[in-house]
C-alpha cells in the first residue's frame, strides 16, 4: 500500500552511494534534496545536537549527475491516499 519493491532498492542504492562517499545515508538524502532546484531549506527532524551537526555537514556534499541518476532512476510515483 505505502511501498513499492523499487523503494527498497532505492534505499540500498542510497546506502551504497553514501558508503562510497563516506557519509551517512541521512546526509546523502539531505544532499540529494538540496541538489533539487528551488529547494533551499529542507525540513529536518533533528532532536539531538549531533543530528543537527550532521545535517549542516550535508550541505557541503556534492553529488555527481551519475550519483543522482543512480538514486532517482528506479523511483515510481506513489498514489496519493
Amino acid at each position: 500500500l505505502y511501498y513499492a519493491d523499487s523503494d527498497f532498492e532505492i534505499v540500498e542504492r542510497l546506502k551504497i552511494v553514501a558508503e562510497k562517499k563516506q557519509v551517512k545515508p541521512a546526509q546523502l538524502a539531505l544532499a540529494w534534496i538540496l541538489s533539487k532546484p528551488g529547494v533551499c531549506a529542507p525540513i529536518i527532524g533533528a532532536s539531538k545536537m549531533y543530528q543537527l551537526e550532521e545535517a549542516v555537514a550535508a550541505t557541503s556534499i556534492k553529488l555527481s549527475d551519475e550519483e543522482i541518476k543512480t538514486l532517482e532512476e528506479l523511483y515510481q510515483p506513489h498514489r496519493v491516499l
